[in-house]
């Protein structure tokens, strides 16, 4: 089997390995040129790891890292010995110092090893968004290492704005990142920094916060039907209505605005309930406990309902409590301290409710998406995951599995990502 003959043959070093290995230099034209192609190579001795493109005609082949040493051409192969001469000493002392390794490429390997990701993230002042960065961990840096791509760097901006994360999108460029995934501070104030990105081949991939760029990706849920989802829940539970607290997350935020209006969508459609009054929470526990404690004395006794969008509901427990107020039935989202929290009033008074968020573990769904199309697979530019709900029954199971201080979670393998694509086609 001559493989390995066919692929060196076919190897153009003059842009691919400068480009990718460090310090490399050599040429593998001269270098191999006085050797007959049609006798197999012996042995390969395999050091350390650098990455190269092969030629159109081993495409379904990898150069991937390492050094390779061709000790002598093989006896075995020919079945008889070799005339000595200059070529076979040539090929005794030849030894590659970039390396090659040729591996039959998975869909993973095939054409990213040398490719580098970045998560933009413009917010991490919750649980859910340091959820989010600790499942990109997870998952990208076994991926850094098995050398399926050669960065997935994550960088978060100081402030919730726009304008820094799009400063933060053009430094990302200026670095020569291949794909930028973005939890986007804005649906279209980061456009022109994206639209900078895709124009200098740069993929986009948004999640959760998306961007209305066309020349981007966009995962996310249907976060309307998660805020209606929330009256449909009221509805069963509280048939006669009543007044509710809204509690949104962070103003200006396409997350917000969605849950929100599917929410005022619900009531409109369930009649017997009214928002009587709404604060923003930022989707953090400190923050909606601060902002439900300061509305609470200009609202109404009979609330029966709180909805909410994640991240808010043990704050929105605590103020009531500190108020002395009847709790009403509050709705969660997935984070550990609510569960507990819900679980230790289900335990003494029957406390029911049910809990709903997106996990934060879509942001490696957004890095193996953004890992295919570079890959060159077809990916849709829009992809829907479902969000992650948890009812009265499925109370203890999550609140096990989900880490103190944490949010219950979903992370994404590469098949999970190829099944969320091939679903959307």
């Amino acid at each position: 089997m001559l493989w390995q003959q066919i692929c060196l043959r076919y190897i153009r070093l003059k842009t691919s390995i400068e480009n990718v290995c460090d310090s490399v230099s050599i040429n593998l034209d001269k270098a191999v040129a006085p050797f007959s192609w049609r006798r197999p190579f012996a042995s390969f001795i395999y050091e350390r790891q650098l990455t190269a493109v092969i030629a159109p005609d081993c495409m379904q082949m990898r150069v991937a890292r390492s050094t390779l040493k061709i000790d002598a051409l093989s006896r075995a192969a020919t079945g008889r010995r070799l005339k000595k001469g200059p070529r076979e000493d040539n090929m005794k002392h030849f030894v590659v110092m970039t390396g090659l390794t040729v591996l039959l490429t998975s869909t993973a390997l095939a054409e990213t090893s040398a490719k580098r990701i970045a998560l933009s993230n413009n917010y991490a002042g919750n649980s859910w968004r340091q959820a989010m960065l600790q499942s990109w961990e997870t998952i990208t840096k076994p991926a850094v290492e098995a050398g399926i791509v050669a960065a997935a760097d994550a960088f978060t901006t100081a402030e919730n704005q726009a304008t820094e994360q799009a400063a933060q999108i053009q430094n990302m460029i200026l670095e020569g990142y291949d794909a930028i995934v973005v939890n986007a501070a804005s649906p279209t104030a980061l456009n022109g920094a994206v639209k900078e990105a895709c124009d200098a081949g740069i993929t986009v991939v948004s999640f959760d916060g998306i961007v209305t760029e066309p020349c981007a990706w966009r995962i996310a849920v249907d976060f309307k039907q998660m805020g209606k989802d929330q009256l449909t829940y009221l509805a069963e539970k509280l048939p006669e209505g009543g007044k509710l607290l809204e509690i949104r997350g962070l103003a200006g935020v396409f997350v917000d605005d969605e849950i929100s209006a599917g929410i005022h969508e619900g009531v409109a459609e369930n009649p017997q309930f009214e928002i009587v009054g709404s604060v923003h929470g930022d989707w953090a526990q400190d923050v909606a406990q601060k902002a439900v404690a300061g509305i609470l004395p200009s609202l109404p006794e009979d609330i029966v309902g709180v909805v909410t969008q994640g991240g808010d509901g043990y704050g929105a427990a605590q103020a009531f409590a500190a108020a002395g107020r009847e709790m009403p039935l509050i709705i969660m989202g997935n984070r550990q301290d609510e569960l507990a929290w819900w679980k230790e009033q289900k335990d003494a008074n029957g406390y029911e409710t049910m809990s709903v968020s997106i996990a934060p573990g879509v942001s490696t769904l957004a890095f193996w998406v953004a890992q295919q199309i570079l890959d060159g697979q077809d990916v849709p530019k829009e992809l829907v995951v479902p969000f992650l709900r948890i009812d009265q029954d499925g109370l203890e199971a999550s609140l096990e599995t989900t880490p103190a201080g944490g949010v219950a979670n979903v992370e994404y393998s590469l098949e999970d990502a190829q099944a969320v694509i091939a679903a959307a086609k």
